[in-house]
């Protein structure tokens, strides 16, 4: 392919890219309703993909995407395979690299691995631009708050015994997170229960509760569970069914007082598209590297709002927290602190809400310790010099 044809219109140009994936270890393995229903191991590590892109003038942009258990070696793959395509091109136009990327893996599919790893490259762009404009990534895109509504889902895995797990919910509240979710979707449904009354006695009635199943009911299961759930004053039930059974969670949606949420394990706009059509959920959670970053996670935003749904993006506060706060409906950023190692800023909470950074663009660099846990890098083009 011919490069770019320069224009004087054009004031930079992408210089040089730096892609690398990163293994993020995790203290203790985490278990869910997948791992007590035989279906995945538990998860030790998560592998990230990291994104620095940088232009002629010597601009900066820094995206992610991500993989748990697996797929980081083949986001790495694909990602160093696909990144030339960005060389030459003017940084600012991000919805038409999102598509030339797209088209440069159009074999693998516009879903998957192929859209999480172009995932990295378009939050590094929308990084950049922001960063240009010396604006926060939420006052780039129009923010509608300065805070979001956040809730703690790190303590509330189903390898927590029940005593400790009581201990994390109330210290997550006393930290200053506004809400607590926890695991259910195990095989014995009693034990689910009892949990969530637990926690629901321990904490108060006042205190926001959601919870997340993991897939791993069938309808009937559902159903059943989702009635007594009922008596507990939920903000949400999770993923009660497969993620794509988009009927099934309609029906629950439609017949029970308490919301359903749904929609992380989705990897495309046009997968999201359908679960809306369908009204298959109340709070709709996107995550942005998963769908193929920013720029598509916005059409899914604007998708969402003109339905009338809630959002509460899955994971990944550090982007999220920005999404979260240019929705125009009050949303939920969810809160772990899995990732803070790889960056050397943390995001400030208090009274319920988690403050959106003000420092320009995602307002993270990576720290000496992602650099550490390196384990594949490739340089593409060259690096600017700027001032030469």
């Amino acid at each position: 392919m011919t490069a770019p044809a320069r224009s004087a219109a054009v004031a930079d140009r992408i210089a040089s890219i730096r892609v690398s994936s990163c293994s993020l270890p995790l203290a203790t393995p985490i278990s869910d309703a997948k791992v007590l229903t035989g279906r995945q191991k538990p998860m030790t590590e998560i592998a990230m993909l990291f994104a620095e892109v940088q232009t002629e003038s010597g601009h900066e942009g820094l995206g992610f995407s991500y993989a748990k258990r697996a797929g980081g070696p083949g986001q790495f793959a694909h990602a160093k395979e696909i990144a030339p395509a960005l060389i030459g091109e003017d940084p600012s136009d991000i919805a038409r690299l999102w598509d030339k990327l797209c088209w440069a893996g159009a074999s693998v599919g516009r879903s998957g691995m192929a859209t999480q790893a172009i995932g990295a490259f378009d939050v590094a762009l929308w990084d950049l631009k922001a960063k240009r404009a010396g604006l926060s990534l939420a006052k780039l895109l129009g923010a509608h708050r300065e805070s979001v509504r956040c809730y703690n889902t790190s303590g509330g895995f189903l390898h927590t015994p029940l005593d400790q797990l009581m201990v994390n919910a109330a210290a997550s509240i006393e930290r200053g997170i506004g809400g607590i979710k926890l695991k259910v979707g195990q095989p014995n449904g009693a034990l689910d229960i009892q949990r969530v009354e637990a926690v629901r006695k321990h904490l108060g009635d006042a205190v926001p509760i959601m919870v997340d199943a993991n897939q791993q009911w069938d309808r009937p299961t559902a159903q059943r569970m989702c009635r007594i759930f009922e008596q507990f004053n939920l903000v949400w039930i999770e993923e009660p069914l497969d993620a794509y059974d988009h009927e099934g969670h309609a029906a629950l949606a439609a017949q029970f007082d308490t919301p359903i949420a749904t929609g992380e394990m989705l990897t495309s706009v046009a997968e999201h598209g359908d679960l809306i059509r369908h009204r298959a959920a109340d709070y709709l959670m996107p995550d942005a590297p998963r769908v193929g970053g920013i720029t598509p996670f916005l059409k899914v935003a604007t998708l969402a709002d003109h339905a009338g749904l809630m959002l509460a993006p899955h994971f990944a506060m550090e982007l999220h927290v920005h999404l979260a706060a240019a929705y125009p409906r009050e949303p939920w950023v969810e809160h772990f602190e899995w990732l803070e190692p790889l960056f050397n800023e943390r995001l400030e909470i208090g009274k319920g809400r988690m403050l959106v950074p003000t420092r320009p663009g995602l307002g993270v660099s990576l720290s000496a310790q992602a650099r550490a846990w390196t384990r594949e890098m490739a340089e593409i083009g060259a690096p600017a010099r700027p001032g030469e």
